[in-house]
């Protein structure tokens, strides 16, 4: 049972991973286009379609099967490598909580940022993507 819920976490994973690295990107080029124009109603329909059919439920199917794996791993919180690499996924989920919180502020046509601030913000799920692996797969201090 343990080999298919990794399965399906790794997959899942990946998925939401997507969705984080493309939905930033969607932003940058976004925010170059006068809310109301046709431009704009085609991103505020990707944006939501991404998040809506990839991203919430990667991101909850992620969330569930990590915490079976760490159920029937039998992992506890004195572990400090699945401790650190929690803080990065806590982190992952912030910064999803980030991105949805622009898709409302694209879809009601008040977004505020630039596409060079989008364009650094797209970086961000790569350095979490990075902290959580080598905690995973090298489990220092353990």
């Amino acid at each position: 049972m343990y080999e298919w819920v990794k399965v399906l976490h790794i997959l899942a994973l990946i998925a939401w991973m997507a969705g984080l690295f493309y939905l930033p990107r969607l932003f940058v080029y976004h925010s170059g286009h006068t809310s109301g124009s046709e431009l704009d109603a085609t991103f505020k329909v990707m944006e939501r379609r991404l998040l809506g059919a990839i991203m919430r439920p990667a991101a909850l199917a992620t969330l569930l099967s990590g915490f079976a794996l760490a159920y029937l791993g039998g992992f506890g919180h004195t572990d400090l490598w699945l401790v650190l690499k929690l803080v990065g996924v806590l982190a992952m989920f912030g910064f999803h909580g980030f991105l949805e919180s622009a898709a409302g502020r694209f879809a009601r046509g008040q977004n505020l940022r630039t596409a060079r601030f989008f364009r650094i913000a797209n970086e961000v799920p790569t350095v979490l993507l990075v902290w959580i692996v080598i905690f995973v797969v090298i489990k220092p201090f353990s």
